[in-house]
C-alpha cells in the first residue's frame, strides 16, 4: 500500500518512503506533507506505529501545524479504531486531512490468514496510488 502510494507521489515531488520504527521527528520536520499507512491490530494501530507516533508527537507539537497528511489502514475486519486513532492523533498536531481515511479490509480472520503474507488486491492498491498522486500534485502545486 504505502509503495503503490510512494511510486504516483513521486511522480510529482520529492518523496521517501520511511519505516515507522526509522522515523524520527527530524525527517518529519523535513517533510511538507505525510501519508501514514499502518496495520490494525486488535482494533487499534499496530505497535510499531503507535511507538513512533509516542516517539515523535511531543518533540513536534507546534512545529508541523498545517501540513497536509493522508491515512492508510490495512484491516483484518474494519480498520476503523485504528483510523480514528491516527486522525486523533493527527488533529493534535493541527495536521489538515486531504482525504478519508483509506482502509483496505482483508477479511483475514484465522489465526493462518491474520500470520500470511497479504495481498492487497489492484483495485484496493489504485485506490492508493490514487492518494499518492492527490497529495503529490498538491504539494507541488502549492494547494496544500
Amino acid at each position: 500500500m504505502a509503495k503503490a502510494a510512494l511510486h504516483d507521489a513521486a511522480a510529482e515531488t520529492d518523496t521517501l518512503l520511511i519505516r515507522a520504527e526509522d522515523a524520527t521527528p527530524d525527517d518529519l520536520l523535513a517533510a511538507d506533507g505525510y501519508i501514514f499507512v499502518a496495520p490494525e491490530n486488535l482494533a487499534s494501530l499496530s505497535g510499531e506505529m503507535k511507538a513512533f507516533f509516542d516517539r515523535c508527537y511531543y518533540p513536534l507539537l507546534g512545529q508541523i501545524e498545517g501540513r497536509p497528511y493522508g491515512a492508510m489502514i490495512c484491516a483484518g475486519s474494519d480498520g476503523e479504531g485504528a483510523a480514528r486513532q491516527m486522525t486523533r492523533i493527527a488533529t493534535g498536531w493541527r495536521l489538515k486531512p486531504v482525504a478519508e481515511p483509506l482502509i483496505v479490509v482483508t477479511g483475514a480472520q484465522s489465526p493462518e490468514a491474520i500470520a500470511a503474507p497479504k495481498v492487497i488486491p489492484e483495485a484496493d492498491l489504485a485506490r492508493c496510488s490514487e492518494l499518492g498522486t492527490l497529495m503529490g500534485a498538491g504539494l507541488a502545486m502549492g494547494v496544500f
